[in-house]
């Protein structure tokens, strides 16, 4: 206190002192316990939060996905199954429900040995399981990673231009969409693109916009095809050139389509050409351009994932077209029987037996097609486990019980929700016709492929399509021993 001489001041100071000094203390204590929780030494006074775990390895999303490669035994000493048992746990399900019959196979898919047999080789009208012989003569015509070009040419004048149908009928009326199959070809790009070139060449307009379809001959429409299926928009006159596969918006798969789509498709091009800034004449008609003097291209989707989206949605317009192309890259025209008579050619050099076969169409929509559960059983182990890996391609369209495409409402009734996400199946459905052609590992982990086709049936019966989901249940859920 050597500041302070005055001793009474000096007293005065220290009672200050001493009122000050325990919040000193106070607060000095609250210092240290503090650093103490921080360092972890008294946890019982606060938790200090934990770092965060890593997840586990199977809940880390892969780098990329893997392409499939085929589908094989998930054990190569996994059991046969038992024929005879087959027989007696299918004999039951596989029933209709009222008038008609049902006809079957199951086949071992590694050694190709029949499981269950019934009328196998017997001819039935098969409804749209008819895809899946487009779906493999189109992956061996045209192999899996061909896209298809659409083309802007320029025309007889300076001031016409040609957009030109190469076979994609899925093209965007907007931009074009890379990750997309229905879309990835746009026709807003292509105006785009066309219009900087018309500009490039000095040419001011106003354009008149022409459109050529002639890469597919022939009659629009099949005559095999009911005109009241074609009234209700199960499909519509074919051209080498469409938007959103026939329909008048991507999102829409029921109703009316458009009647012509190369002339729906040309105005939809000339409207976006005007968007891009060209002066465009109005009306659209049918003309030839210059091939050699192209001004734009946007390309397709791969074969692969237009096969895929074909069985996926069960989509008829698209497997008329691509019936049309493989008729092309098999050195024929590309007309309605050419198109049938390519399925058969590529059908014979997968060596599946094609003679007793009669084609109508490749989409399934007429009932004058006859195949036979046995040669679908074929095709369906061709693309599973066959040879031609081209065919591998196709193994994604397969809709999944329960979860995707035509099956995604199914799998659901008693006997059968043990199937979902097992079974893989193409579906038919006409009306007296019921058909499923898939493939499922059964309990042992054997591949298994099947086909199931009922004709004659009550039409609209409910038990129908539940008798062959139980049927594909039971393959999936059995070892089948005995």
């Amino acid at each position: 206190m050597d500041g302070v001489k005055d001793r009474a001041a000096r007293n005065r100071v220290s009672v200050a002192l001493e009122h000050l000094k325990w919040p000193f203390l106070l607060a000095a204590v609250l210092v240290v316990v503090s650093a103490m929780v921080v360092a972890g030494m008294v946890p019982s006074l606060l938790t200090a939060p934990k770092p965060a775990l890593a997840a586990p390895s199977w809940q880390v999303p892969p780098a990329q996905l893997s392409q499939p490669s085929g589908v094989l035994p998930l054990d190569k000493n996994a059991p046969l199954p038992v024929p005879a048992q087959v027989s007696r746990l299918l004999d039951g399900p596989l029933k209709p429900d009222g008038a008609g019959s049902m006809t079957g196979v199951v086949l071992d898919a590694s050694t190709g040995q029949v499981l269950f047999d019934r009328d196998a080789n017997s001819n039935r009208i098969p409804a749209s399981n008819m895809k899946l012989l487009t779906a493999v003569s189109a992956l061996k015509a045209l192999g899996p990673e061909t896209r298809f070009t659409t083309r802007v040419v320029a025309g007889s004048t300076p001031s016409t231009v040609v957009l030109t149908g190469g076979g994609d009928v899925l093209l965007g009326a907007g931009a074009s969409v890379p990750t997309a199959v229905m879309g990835h070809a746009g026709l807003s790009s292509l105006a785009s693109d066309t219009a900087a070139a018309l500009a490039k060449a000095g040419v001011k307009g106003p354009i008149t916009v022409q459109v050529d379809d002639s890469l597919f001959t022939g009659a629009p429409l099949n005559p095999a095809w009911s005109l009241d299926d074609v009234a209700a928009g199960e499909t519509a006159p074919l051209f080498p050139l469409a938007m959103n596969s026939g329909r008048y918006a991507p999102d829409s798969t029921t109703g009316p389509r458009p009647q012509d789509s190369a002339l729906t498709t040309a105005q939809a091009f000339a409207t976006q050409l005007a968007a891009a800034g060209v002066a465009v004449n109005p009306g659209v008609v049918r003309g030839k351009g210059v091939p050699a003097k192209v001004l734009a291209t946007v390309q397709s989707a791969t074969v692969g994932e237009q096969v895929d989206l074909m069985l996926e949605t069960s989509d008829n317009f698209l497997a008329e077209d691509m019936g049309r192309m493989t008729a092309l890259a098999s050195g024929r025209k590309a007309t309605y029987d050419d198109a049938t008579a390519a399925v058969r050619q590529r059908l014979g050099e997968l060596g599946i037996a094609t003679d007793s076969m009669q084609l109508a169409d490749v989409s399934g929509l007429a009932l004058d097609n006859q195949v036979s559960t046995r040669q679908f059983a074929e095709v369906v182990r061709a693309i599973t486990s066959g040879p031609e890996t081209a065919l591998r391609a196709a193994l994604d369209g397969f809709p999944v019980a329960g979860l995707t495409g035509t099956l995604d409402n199914r799998y659901a009734a008693d006997g059968t929700a043990a199937g979902a996400g097992l079974v893989r199946a193409k579906t038919g459905t006409l009306n007296t016709v019921i058909a499923l052609s898939g493939y499922v590992v059964d309990a042992d982990g054997r591949l298994l492929v099947f086909s199931f086709i009922g004709n004659g049936l009550d039409p609209g019966a409910a038990g129908n399509k539940v008798a062959m989901d139980r049927a594909a249940t039971v393959l999936a859920s059995c070892g089948c021993r005995g």
